[in-house]
């Protein structure tokens, strides 16, 4: 767990700030007196290369000051007292959006006499009832308002205070909001659309629940396989640490197997999801989760029998509000273990014998809910030394209002008087790699037929194709599952007894191409989703595939497709891999009024790494009927 509240530092360096640092860190920047009384946060976060040289820990903090229309990225040393060491300017529209913020611009749009009047014309006249969204503009910067900290609204309809808002959007009312000043500058009236009027109530009051369904009790009565020391982990040869930040949420330290290091950082880096749509509430919806939101303080308290079932340890988390207070999240990461089938099995027939061996993984999992959608991200650990990430999506689709004959080109109808737009989601995976030490390079590996005819006289013959990426301007990759194409990350300096270097390959199982123009906001504005993986060489500075302050930054400024023009060398480097999951939303009836789990998957597994198979020694199912010819 956490420290708690009280502590002063935790018990490792690499660990989450605790509650009493991220308020050392708020105060220190307060006492300073280079902000105002108003100064709002976005995101207070461990500088994690300035911990892993073992000196004091720092807290890297992104402050505004709105009234003196000023942003600082400060470097506070949390020491006794904590001191803010170092002032770097930003401009004050790239931090992201708190959920304060968006709370506050909300109220300042239901108590705007233009908003109000506005909805007035279509009958809706009880604030209470209405619900504001304050989206990221996106890339659609009104000129007219050029240099200012903007937000856009999109706007919807309870029938009751406990009604699911999102399945009544008030379409064509847009209001346009100075998120300094929380001040509506405009409302974009793009014409009256029919207010859905069938209830999107999900809940089981609303659907009597089935009554055939028997219990799964899942038992471990002499507990769980793994063991924790505050956020150490080890379990079945992996050992690894948890973390945790405002931007990323969940974050895997130090991930080793046997002793043998394998990845020193993994968590989902970024996230983009553009729509594609021109109707006047669609057109702008292309976000940055992360970037303009912040995964950390949208990460959901788990419960058991809900999001986690069997014998559960919970990882709290500590945050920063807009406001500055810190505070925690409880049962924010759960871990637990999970049957997965069968790990190995050979069945002798010759002499009647089978040897089979049942596998588990340990699962770390974590909930993000970003307005609408929720997403779940489930780092799975595995007895045979692979890693993989299996992300679910699911929550309540962005709907556009449509009118009662209305046959939009780009959305599916869901029910009447609402369509949701065809969209996408990309999740950017950070892998910091560091396959048996901190020195390796990386392969691209493929399927090759034989070539030359003389050397293939049965016409079958197929090579494992090999094309060693030796720099970063070569490092734009592409996937292709028609020719098994994968990569390879080697070690630099260690080989196993085939005298290859030991590797782990990495494949990225879900993907989606981005089917629109190149001159597009979308795609000038996230040119990262263009490839499924990109490698550059570790920079501590360059910590976030799309860029450090991706709200209404010039699109493309920043970002891997920039670093990568230094040209770096990757061979032999500390090797940070892109890997971009892609995930195609084709909306569909069956996703409405709540979305059933949909999946993406990118997974690690050892190539060469170990000299056979590592789970030889996983111990035989117990409970086989037929032990005589279980083992």
């Amino acid at each position: 767990m956490l420290a708690p509240a009280g502590a002063q530092a935790p018990a490792h360096p690499m660990d989450p700030l605790t509650p009493a640092e991220l308020a050392a860190a708020v105060a220190a920047i307060r006492d300073s007196g280079k902000v105002g009384p108003g100064a709002r946060f976005w995101g207070v976060t461990l500088d994690e290369h300035h911990a892993r040289t073992g000196a004091d820990r720092k807290a890297r903090v992104v402050v505004l000051d709105p009234e003196a229309h000023a942003a600082h990225e400060v470097d506070v040393l949390l020491g006794e007292p904590a001191q803010a060491v170092a002032w770097r300017p930003l401009d004050p529209r790239n931090p992201g959006m708190t959920s304060e913020e968006a709370r506050t611009a909300a109220a300042a749009c239901r108590a705007d006499p233009e908003f109000r009047a506005v909805l007035a014309k279509r009958g809706i006249t009880d604030m209470s009832l209405v619900m504001i969204d304050p989206e990221s503009i996106g890339g659609f910067e009104p000129p007219e308002y050029a240099g200012r900290r903007l937000t856009w609204g999109s706007v919807w309809l309870k029938t009751s205070p406990e009604d699911n808002h999102y399945a009544r959007p008030v379409q064509g009312v847009v209001p346009i909001i100075d998120m300094e000043r929380m001040a509506v500058l405009r409302v974009e009236d793009h014409g009256e659309v029919p207010l859905a009027m069938e209830p999107g109530d999900f809940t089981a009051a609303a659907h009597p629940p089935r009554t055939d369904l028997k219990p799964i009790d899942v038992v471990q009565p002499d507990g769980p396989s793994f063991t924790v020391h505050g956020n150490e982990v080890r379990w079945q040869n992996w050992s690894f640490r948890i973390g945790f930040t405002h931007r990323e949420g969940l974050v895997l330290h130090d991930l080793s197997f046997t002793g043998r290091p394998v990845v020193r950082r993994a968590a989902v880096n970024e996230m983009y999801v553009p729509y594609f749509d021109t109707s006047s509430t669609q057109y702008r919806k292309n976000f940055f989760d992360w970037g303009e939101y912040g995964g950390g303080p949208l990460t959901n308290s788990l419960e058991l029998g809900c999001d986690c079932l069997g014998v559960i340890h919970y990882f709290d988390a500590a945050v920063v509000g807009g406001d500055g207070a810190a505070r925690v999240i409880p049962n924010a990461i759960c871990m637990h273990e999970e049957d997965d089938g069968i790990l190995w099995k050979h069945h002798d027939g010759r002499r009647g014998t089978t040897e089979v061996r049942r596998s588990r993984k340990l699962i770390v999992s974590s909930f993000v809910t970003v307005a609408n959608y929720d997403y779940g991200f489930y780092w799975n650990l595995h007895q045979d030394g692979s890693i993989d990430l299996e992300i679910k999506m699911t929550g309540i689709l962005s709907a556009t209002g449509i009118g009662d004959d209305e046959d939009p080109p780009y959305a599916r109808k869901v029910g009447p008087n609402v369509a949701v737009t065809n969209h996408q989601h990309y999740f950017a995976v950070r892998l910091d790699m560091a396959v048996d030490g901190p020195r390796n390079r990386l392969a691209e590996v493929c399927a090759e037929p034989e070539p030359d005819p003389a050397l293939d006289p049965y016409g079958n013959a197929v090579r494992t194709g090999v094309r060693v990426i030796r720099r970063e301007s070569e490092a734009a990759l592409t996937t292709d599952a028609s020719r098994a194409l994968h990569w390879r990350v080697e070690s630099a300096e260690r080989t196993n007894r085939m005298g290859e270097p030991t590797a782990y390959r990495l494949f990225v199982d879900s993907t989606a191409r981005l089917p629109v123009r190149e001159d597009s906001v979308c795609a000038r504005r996230a040119p990262f989703v263009g490839k499924q993986l990109w490698a550059t060489a570790y920079d501590p500075e360059r910590r976030f595939v799309g860029g450090e302050y991706p709200n209404q930054a010039e699109p493309g400024s920043d970002g891997v497709q920039v670093w990568q023009r230094e040209d770096r060398s990757l061979d032999g480097a500390e090797l940070v891999l892109w890997a971009t999951v892609g995930s195609h939303h084709f909306p569909r009836p069956e996703d409405w009024p709540v979305m059933p789990v949909a999946k993406a998957r990118l997974r690690l597994e050892p190539d060469g790494f170990f000299d056979r198979n590592p789970a030889l020694d996983v111990p035989p199912p117990v409970s086989c009927h037929t032990s005589d010819h279980c083992h």
